[in-house]
């Protein structure tokens, strides 16, 4: 059985609560902080639940004519927004790395994806979304036309984490816009000053209809906007998701919860070991290891194990810590959220305390901000806090397993199901133990490469989440499906199933539906 997990193992953090035990819940502003040194960026305001929904209802109002325009309509306006990005984009890494910490390559990557992801949309939105033509299994019915039509809810509301603030916020947006929505973001207390900055350009540089828009607060801002909108998706952790849930259901608004996970990573006895370690590294480290779907935990059969920990101690050994501006000099940067730092450090001393060697890192940084070395933690077990609670930080933890056998056992053993790797010698090999593990995804001899290969769906099993986005479902999700039957031929003024009822009609129907539905010539005929 699973401990309990830490109340406050999240990747958000907790003052984003929906249930009203946050900081900034009935403050009438918030300071936005630089994580390098904890010094204040800017202080932004909070919406009201009335400013909230006015907001609301100024995207329903903008919505049915963006609808309207249909899909090559809306195209137009997902192209400028991305040659708007693409023009902009040095300054929005800046703003990035300011108010996340992060990197330079890391920060990038936000902007690679949403570009990437706004073509993917618009050419594959009309397809994904087309009317669905549907063959009746009765003969009979074939007369008629049958199909399934998408269409917007409406306004969807976007609750985005800290830890990738646009990816999770307009990069959700995008195939909601694409469908037809209006959108409204809530952003992270913590981080919303790109997703501003953004809906800015999209209403005053790009001049686009106002169907995307922010409100900014915590507690009280996310409840109204719970409450009004027509589809919320949350991103962040199992046990805010479970109140945005319960308050979702007051109004019976449809959810998608992206939630926590605790992502296992197996190598068996034969994988390429020099991969394996640079995957680890990079999967286990990306964004100071503030990454939903990156590698928490690592199970090594026994025969490699001591090799694969040398390997990866020397490997993290050589990357760079610091805040590095626009000169990518540094491969780990702050770590955003300062009670996850402390979650963090816990985590390492109970390992620590347990009888576990931490090899490299294993502190806070010096001085002010927001700073976690990068650690590795060998020989440790399947009872301790970092092998069993979501970490969110830089820290890797290699457990030595007697065979693939064990490792799937202690993979699986966890509520969480998100997302997962394998290194195997043999990629067959590797794929039969990964349609074994218990998540969303998982890659075979690579890491986190799945979110972008955008027609894959991303979603969590178990307690991490509801709902995927990405491929066919993660637009459709966006979309309420209406069943359409249109006739072909000229009809009668009645049907035979119709009113006035008699034991003749009744009898001839009996009869059709007999030959119809029974096997047998002999059944079909009643003989």
């Amino acid at each position: 059985m699973e401990s309990a997990t830490h109340p406050e193992a999240t990747n958000e953090a907790p003052e984003t609560a929906i249930d009203g035990e946050g900081r900034f819940a009935a403050a009438g502003s918030f300071d936005v902080h630089r994580p390098v040194d904890g010094s204040v960026i800017r202080t932004v305001a909070i919406d009201s639940e009335a400013q909230v929904a006015e907001t609301v209802a100024r995207a329903r109002a903008a919505q049915p004519a963006w609808e309207a325009i249909g899909f090559d309509g809306r195209r137009r306006w997902m192209e400028e927004l991305r040659d708007w990005i693409l023009d902009n984009q040095d300054r929005l890494d800046s703003m990035m790395q300011e108010e996340t910490g992060k990197v330079r390559a890391d920060a990038t990557l936000e902007a690679f994806y949403c570009l990437d992801a706004i073509n993917y949309w618009v050419d594959q939105g009309p397809k994904l979304l087309a009317d669905e033509i549907v063959t009746p299994h009765v003969p009979l019915l074939r007369a008629k036309r049958s199909k399934i039509v998408y269409r917007p809810f409406g306004v969807v509301g976007l609750i985005s984490p800290w830890n990738f603030p646009v990816v999770l916020s307009v990069g959700d947006a995008l195939p909601a816009l694409v469908a037809g929505n209006a959108v409204v973001i809530k952003p992270s207390e913590l981080t919303p000053l790109t997703v501003i900055e953004l809906a800015r350009a999209w209403r005053e540089e790009i001049g686009a209809p106002e169907v995307l828009r922010v409100v900014n607060g915590g507690a009280e801002t996310a409840g109204a906007l719970i409450d009004g909108v027509d589809y919320l998706q949350f991103t962040g952790s199992e046990r805010t998701g479970r109140i945005v849930m319960k308050r979702a259901a007051e109004t019976l608004t449809p959810v998608s919860l992206e939630l926590g996970g605790k992502d296992p990573m197996i190598v068996t006895r034969d994988a390429d070991l020099d991969r394996a370690v640079n995957a680890t590294a990079w999967g286990g480290l990306v964004n100071s290891g503030q990454v939903c779907i990156g590698i928490e935990r690592v199970y090594v059969e026994e025969p490699v194990y001591d090799e694969f920990v040398d390997k990866l101690r020397a490997k993290v050994k050589t990357l760079r810590q610091g805040a590095d501006g626009d000169t990518y000099t540094a491969e780990i940067g702050a770590m955003t959220s300062p009670p996850q730092v402390e979650i963090v450090s816990e985590q390492v001393e109970d390992a620590r305390a347990s009888g576990a060697r931490v090899l490299i890192g294993g502190k806070r940084g010096d001085g002010p901000g927001d700073w976690y070395e990068p650690t590795v933690i060998a020989d440790v077990d399947q009872s301790m806090k970092v092998m069993r609670e979501e970490t969110f930080g830089p820290v890797i933890p290699v457990m030595k397993v007697a065979d693939v056998e064990q490792a799937i056992e202690f993979a699986n053993d966890t509520r969480y199901g998100l997302g997962s790797s394998v290194f195997a010698g043999d990629p067959a090999e590797g794929e039969r133990i990964a349609r074994r593990i218990e998540a969303g995804h998982c890659n075979v001899n690579d890491v986190l490469v799945n979110y972008n290969v955008l027609g894959l769906p991303m979603g969590g099993w178990k307690s991490s989440g509801i709902g995927v986005r990405h491929g066919a479902q993660g637009i459709r999700r966006f979309c309420r499906t209406e069943a359409l039957t249109v006739p072909r031929l000229p009809q009668a003024k009645s049907e035979p199933i119709w009113f006035p009822y008699s034991a003749r009609k009744r009898g001839a129907v009996r009869r059709l539906y007999r030959f119809l539905s029974a096997r047998g010539i002999r059944n079909r005929l009643g003989i």
